[in-house]
């Protein structure tokens, strides 16, 4: 696992790739996580990325520390070979069928990250 330091870098892709692709600010809906946050569609706020840090454990890994993830809308046919990959996961409090889990430490390339939420946008219209 990567550092710290590498995972709020990636989060902060996340969000730099969100405003110059999308041009959508992060909202955070919630108001007892204020780390985690969503990224919209602006004309019908349909989400099509959220961001979280959650206990390692809670998606499959071991341990308790905190880890950033990013959980994406993706097709139905292309879950399950991601999942098979290093850094995916089955969609943590969202449909697994439908959505995915990246982590955001380094282990899934950046290019591969905005591909997916590119691709997670356009299935959440």
């Amino acid at each position: 696992m990567k550092e710290e330091a590498d995972m709020k870098s990636v989060r902060n892709d996340v969000i730099a790739y969100g405003k110059e692709e999308y041009d959508v600010e992060p909202d955070r809906p919630f108001e007892k996580y204020p780390s985690y946050f969503v990224l919209r569609h602006k004309e019908n706020d349909k989400w099509f990325a959220l961001v979280m840090d959650v206990p390692a454990h809670r998606i499959g890994l071991e341990g308790d520390r905190s880890i950033d993830i990013l959980d994406i809308k993706a097709d139905p046919d292309e879950i399950g070979a991601l999942r098979k990959k290093v850094g995916f996961f089955p969609a943590y409090h969202m449909n697994k069928e439908h959505w995915l889990t990246v982590i955001l430490d380094g282990t899934v390339e950046l290019d591969e990250i905005k591909r997916l939420i590119d691709r997670s946008f356009t299935l959440s219209k």
